[in-house]
Formats: C-alpha cells, structure tokens, sequence
C-alpha cells in the first residue's frame, strides 16, 4: 500500500504503530513531517506537504489513540 497526504487517516494509523508512546497532540509539525517521509509505505512528494495536511494527520493520529 502506498500512502500520499490526502491517506490522512491511514497515515496517523501508520505513525500509531511505529510510535505508541508518543503523544500526537504534543508534536512540533516539523517532526511530524521528517516522520511521515520516514514511514516505509509513504510515497509522495515531500513538496506538497502544508500545515493543513499536517493538522489532518495529528487529528487522525489523535482520535486513535
């Protein structure tokens, strides 16, 4: 499977599993960013990453745990 930025949700399911200690809501987006692009499943351009992709993810990653 491979994940863009609009797979907001199946990203922040994505970012759960590899970190479940994490607090989501305590984030800075800039690392929340080099994470996504991490993720071995991501594929997408980095360029079109903006803040509103970033709150979508950090929502989704959010309502999960």
């Amino acid at each position: 499977m491979s994940l863009k930025w609009i797979d907001s949700q199946d990203i922040a399911l994505e970012l759960l599993e590899v970190y479940p200690e994490i607090e989501p809501q305590s984030i800075r987006f800039t690392d929340l960013r080099e994470w996504i692009l991490a993720l071995e499943a991501f594929d997408d351009d980095p360029e079109h990453c903006n803040e509103r992709v970033l709150e979508a993810v950090q929502a989704g990653w959010i309502d999960e745990r």
